[in-house]
């Protein structure tokens, strides 16, 4: 009865240990698709603040001479 009790309790252990290592590999993958989606999406419209304004000065300074 003991022993039987032993086994489950190592096969426990196995277990959670498997569960540990996938749970660590998808906290990791979910890290790098924020920090991805940081750079390629938030950083550009930070940037689009700064260079739609100049685009915009520079287009319709084209203009200026028209008008």
């Amino acid at each position: 009865m003991e022993n039987e009790v032993l086994e489950k309790i190592k096969e426990q252990d196995a277990k959670l240990d498997a569960i540990w290592k996938s749970v660590e590999k998808m906290r990791k993958r979910s890290l790098i698709v924020f920090w991805v989606t940081v750079v390629l999406l938030i950083l550009p419209l930070i940037g689009f603040v700064f260079v739609i304004p100049r685009f915009l000065d520079v287009y319709l300074g084209t203009f200026n001479g028209l008008l």
